[in-house]
């Protein structure tokens, strides 16, 4: 396993982050501690997860399996989804965000989280609030780093941009969802991350299980997580394209002449990503934690990796290409 420090920060993880949205739901908490154990054996140390995820049991399984060696783990976890049915219980009001704290650091069985994310963004609370409120988390030793997930672009520069002026500790990371087929981030918030040293750590990586390479057809499957009736980002509408299954052709086609499997060869290409700090993996069983691990200790070649970012790539776009065009080169 390898180690990248996230963005600015010192802050070194693994390459690899063992994501927990599943655990306590689809993977049993045995299987999700042996998971656990599992994965630092094999050199991570970076485990994810939020405080909505199957309504707080994931946090409260990853808190059993760490208890006894948090000092080697990076835990980070997220606030702002709804987890109750008063007005107060979603969003990023000081009021969502100290509640919200205190429940994950008492379902974590700690007293600090190493990287706090905000999950989306919030409409409604101004983020100076929310900025002031995460600054004061820090000061208490509550909170050791700070990081976003799903913002835009203009979203994240300006909280960075507020954390500069007033003097409050900045973002060292965002998570967006980033895969082969999901390159959307590519268009701004790509470039941002690199221009700013943002550390990028990737959700969806295999795109819902798409990359896996076990959907053949167009039509909905019958089987797996996309036959589950999903909204949203994880829905069939958004995976089954034509386009995404000239990927994973390529994808397949790869696998085939490596001998390594669809998933793995996903995965390293992202590893292998310019800006790319550790994405997040997430596995419903053992075997697929297994095959999912197996994407470390090699890199694809210089041509496989470009023949995948060429397949995968967003279509040319204004001003990106009316940019390019007029690139200055000394």
């Amino acid at each position: 396993m390898e180690y990248k420090t996230i963005g600015k920060s010192g802050l070194a993880v693994s390459e690899l982050c063992l994501g927990t949205m599943t655990f306590g739901k689809a993977t049993s908490e045995a299987d999700s501690i042996t998971m656990i154990d599992q994965f630092l054996d094999d050199g991570g140390n970076f485990i994810d997860t939020a405080d909505v995820y199957v309504g707080g049991t994931s946090e409260e399984i990853v808190g059993k399996a760490i208890k006894e060696k948090r000092q080697d783990v990076i835990l980070a976890t997220k606030v702002r989804m709804k987890v109750g049915d008063l007005p107060n219980d979603a969003g990023y009001s000081r009021k969502r965000i100290m509640d919200g704290i205190e429940s994950s650091l008492r379902r974590l069985q700690t007293d600090y989280i190493d990287l706090y994310q905000l999950h989306v963004w919030d409409h409604l609370t101004p983020i100076e609030e929310t900025l002031r409120t995460l600054d004061d988390l820090i000061t208490a030793g509550k909170v050791r780093y700070i990081g976003c997930s799903n913002f835009l672009a203009w979203q994240l520069m300006k909280s960075l941009s507020i954390s500069e002026r007033k003097g409050f500790a900045k973002f060292i990371s965002i998570q967006p969802q980033y895969s082969l087929v999901n390159r959307e981030m590519d268009r701004e918030v790509m470039s941002l991350c690199i221009e700013e040293g943002i550390g990028v750590l990737p959700w969806g990586p295999l795109g819902s299980g798409f990359l896996s390479g076990k959907y053949e057809g167009l039509e909905t499957p019958t089987f797996g997580r996309l036959s589950q009736g999903l909204q949203g980002e994880s829905s069939w509408e958004n995976k089954g394209l034509e386009r995404n299954f000239q990927i994973v052709n390529t994808v397949k086609e790869i696998a085939n002449q490596i001998e390594k499997t669809p998933a793995q060869v996903s995965l390293n290409w992202l590893l292998m990503k310019e800006g790319v700090t550790s994405p997040i993996f997430g596995a419903r069983t053992l075997e697929q934690y297994k095959e999912n691990i197996g994407a470390i200790g090699w890199r694809l070649s210089e041509a496989h990796f470009n023949e995948l970012d060429e397949v995968s790539a967003l279509p040319s776009e204004y001003p990106t290409r009316f940019i390019n065009k007029f690139r200055r080169e000394l």
